[in-house]
């Protein structure tokens, strides 16, 4: 059960309206998740919903690796939301169920292609390290230049902050699901 009470559409204020609207009818295609908890300051929540559309569908990233990283960040806080809400986007992306797995299981993937190794080893180093080894760093601008270092950075800082507001306010998981994490 969430701390918060969810948000009645037929009751936002004029700025929550705006916000909630503009999430709707973006790619997110409706508000739920971190939304409903971010919905109660709309200033914070509009700045990162559009960080966040930046970052989930304009990077340099296709959503195989994008996908793979946000499972990495959910599985490191143990993020029931965000991985229900991500492990579907990364099978449709084109990550394999092996590698899938394998995170769940906090174990590395076998059979990982070059730029997987890259997104894995930037991912969990960081986490896990608070920083990333010269090998793990030159192996993601190899792999996707340093814009690509930079956004992979970025994503992986904003789905730990989006994992602390579920993990924080205790945002339930949608009806009918039960969590995919132990």
């Amino acid at each position: 059960m969430s701390r918060l009470l969810p948000l009645e559409p037929d009751k936002l204020s004029p700025d929550q309206r705006r916000v909630y609207d503009a999430i709707a009818s973006g790619p997110r295609g409706s508000v739920r998740g971190p939304f409903v908890a971010l919905m109660h300051v709309p200033e914070l929540t509009d700045r990162i919903q559009h960080l966040g559309e930046y970052l989930r569908y304009g990077t340099c990233f296709p959503p195989r690796l994008s996908e793979f990283a946000i499972l990495i960040t959910a599985r490191h806080y143990t993020c029931q939301y965000e991985w229900q809400a991500h492990e579907p986007h990364a099978l449709k992306g084109g990550l394999a169920p092996s590698i899938i797995d394998a995170i769940k299981e906090r174990r590395r993937p076998d059979d990982m292609q070059p730029d997987e190794i890259a997104v894995f080893d930037f991912t969990t180093e960081l986490l896990r390290n608070g920083k990333i080894s010269d090998v793990a760093y030159e192996r993601a601008v190899q792999a996707f230049g340093t814009r690509g270092a930079v956004e992979l950075g970025a994503l992986i800082g904003y789905y730990i902050m989006i994992g602390m507001t579920l993990l924080a306010h205790e945002v339930a998981l949608p009806p009918g699901k039960t969590p995919p994490l132990k």
